[in-house]
């Protein structure tokens, strides 16, 4: 069986601050697998919970005025004068003909294609359901005491999966597997006057406006453009650009947050779009009024006891990387800060602590610019460095502490804390980008097959920079304010890969004793590339305090599973504080859930 992406609800009110207890190396107890064939995978869809708290807070007298958003940045520049020439030369050329003669240029220069391991199995998409679909058939119960709302989970569910390769005059791109258009998967649970559970589902699309823009069509609009051939990746820019202003679709497919009690889809190259949670319904994008034009992290961070909400952006143009901070109730930028970043990276994830925001800077380089160097659009260096940045909250990109640790490219963070003079954060590590870049296309099964697999340094022909660079593992850096020395490593066994981490969301921040993240299925992953898990594994980061009124476990883990065997889709609900133990409900659904990325859990 297959589960993607799991949750935590948690029930107690939000502690105030946690006591200091020892630090051990983490454990891990993973739920049952159940039945399925030998090519069936336990298969999480990450989804994280919370309890919507709304605070509102006066501004310290010390912190920095709201800052005036910069222009717009519409179309990227190559960055130099011959290169920007180029651009307006092709440009000037291909405005100069109709619209209807740009159609069929595309159509003639352009012969599309079917990538099949995006279209197989439950990786294939699936239609809209429409209305709203009750749920009987549960083994198990929902607990009494399970909170009523909806857990909602996002991911990309292509709208053309027989068109995902681009061959032409100018060479091959293709579309990746994060680029699908983003669809929503909800599960609702209401109680009837009597207390009796209602349980429903309903999919729908985030309506974004390329969505839309392929919705009229009919047709595959946008070029493949984000993994290719260099100079083919470039006319795809520049053609995707002409006839649509931008040079790749906004998706919306990476996760669904909430702030300030409203719903909002994601992804990294574009603003959020508001949801209606209650029907799914795509409401628009989301710009804090007007005061944020950048793109939007797909993992912002609430701040504990605040409620403000720590964004970031990262582009292909200066600014590189800006930083801001939302008010609790969601209407105001209260900061907004150029981290003046020397070159793009395509950074996933942030963290916060109580007083500081905690940079993740690894080489992971985009950018359109990069194209007219012959370079893939998007690659990692895996001869680069990495650091992580500890910043006060309203600071600037001098007020910066920087820590030089071990090279990486690690997307996921579990959590983030002050201890003492320390500040430790916790992810999953990995070396290698998830993303291949366009080296990798002559023979990715040969590097999928060797970069997934847990590396084993005594084969006579082992490769440092292949063998298990993506054999993604829970990791701890312990960076010192004082001494500005980091300490760092792993913190479970060599033998199990995981990640898509989350923890009970009411402990972002501070000190936490428990995380929870996918086991990779590292065999099956291997022969496609396309990440598959087959359990959910509980760590155990501090020893339990018994004095402590509070448990932070008090809850259940919600996640999407489905059987390859059967090809049946479910969702269970695990109960964190028996997590070993069979799920105490399995809810079937009335259709397959494809895998996707991030969710959540909105409490009514």
């Amino acid at each position: 069986m297959a589960c993607r992406g799991a949750a935590v609800v948690s029930l107690h009110e939000e502690p105030s601050s946690l006591p200091a207890t020892t630090t051990t190396r983490a454990m891990f107890g993973a739920g049952a697998a159940g039945g399925g064939g030998s090519s069936s995978s336990l298969k999480p869809t990450i989804g994280r919970w919370w309890r919507v708290h709304i605070h509102s807070h006066r501004a310290p007298a010390d912190r920095a005025p709201p800052f005036a958003p910069p222009n717009a940045i519409k179309v990227p520049s190559p960055g130099s004068k011959n290169k920007q020439a180029l651009l307006r030369e092709m440009s000037k050329t291909l405005e100069s003909v109709s619209s209807n003669l740009l159609e069929r240029f595309i159509d003639t220069a352009y012969r599309f294609s079917e990538q099949p391991a995006l279209n197989q199995g439950n990786f294939r998409p699936v239609n809209e359901i429409g209305e709203v679909v009750l749920l009987n058939d549960l083994s198990g119960e929902v607990p009494e005491d399970f909170p009523e709302g909806v857990y909602i989970r996002n991911g990309p569910n292509p709208l053309h999966p027989t068109h995902t390769i681009a061959d032409s005059i100018f060479g091959s791109t293709s579309y990746m597997y994060y680029e699908g258009h983003g669809m929503l998967h909800a599960v609702y649970f209401n109680k009837s006057s009597l207390g009796e559970w209602k349980i429903s589902y309903r999919n729908k699309y985030v309506e974004s406006d390329t969505f839309q823009l392929e919705g009229e069509k009919n047709e595959v609009a946008f070029v493949p453009s984000a993994d290719g051939e260099p100079y083919a990746t470039l006319v795809a820019f520049v053609l995707n650009i002409l006839r649509f202003g931008k040079a790749v679709k906004d998706s919306a497919n990476t996760n669904i947050f909430e702030h300030a009690g409203r719903a909002f889809a994601v992804t990294e190259n574009h603003l959020p779009y508001e949801i209606d949670i209650n029907n799914l319904n795509t409401l628009g994008p989301y710009s804090i009024n007007g005061a944020w034009d950048q793109p939007f992290t797909s993992r912002p961070k609430k701040i504990h006891g605040r409620g403000d909400l720590v964004i970031m952006a990262t582009n292909t143009e200066k600014p590189h990387y800006v930083l801001g901070v939302i008010s609790s109730d969601g209407e105001k930028l209260l900061h907004k800060v150029d981290l003046k970043f020397e070159e793009s990276k395509l950074i996933h994830d942030i963290g916060v602590t109580t007083k500081y925001n905690i940079i993740m800077d690894y080489p992971l380089r985009f950018g359109i610019s990069r194209t007219f160097l012959q370079k893939p659009f998007i690659e990692n260096d895996m001869n680069g460095k990495s650091r992580i940045g500890v910043m006060p909250r309203f600071g600037d990109a001098e007020s910066i502490i920087w820590f030089d640790v071990e090279n990486h490219c690690s997307y996921h963070l579990f959590n983030c804390f002050e201890y003492g003079n320390e500040v430790v954060v916790r992810g999953c590590w990995i070396l290698g980008s998830i993303i291949p870049s366009d080296r990798h296309r002559a023979d990715k099964s040969k590097w999928f097959g060797r970069a997934f697999l847990r590396p084993d340094k005594d084969l006579e022909d082992f490769d440092p920079s292949l063998d298990g660079i993506l054999f993604s593992r829970p990791y701890e850096w312990r960076l010192n304010l004082e001494s500005g020395t980091a300490n760092e490593g792993y913190i479970t066994s060599e033998n199990v890969a995981m990640d898509f981490p989350v923890i009970n969301d009411k402990f972002i921040g501070i000190r936490n004793k428990y995380g929870y993240a996918q086991v990779v299925d590292s065999l099956a992953t291997s022969k496609t590339g396309l990440f598959k898990f087959k359990m959910i594994a509980k760590l155990h980061f501090d020893k339990p305090d018994k004095e402590n009124g509070t448990d932070e476990d008090d809850g259940w883990i919600v996640t999407y599973v489905h059987d390859e065997g059967t090809n049946i889709s479910q969702v269970y609900i695990i109960d964190a504080k028996r997590f070993s133990e069979e799920p105490v409900a399995k809810i079937t659904l009335p259709q397959r859930v494809p895998y996707g990325f991030h969710g959540n859990f909105f409490y009514k």
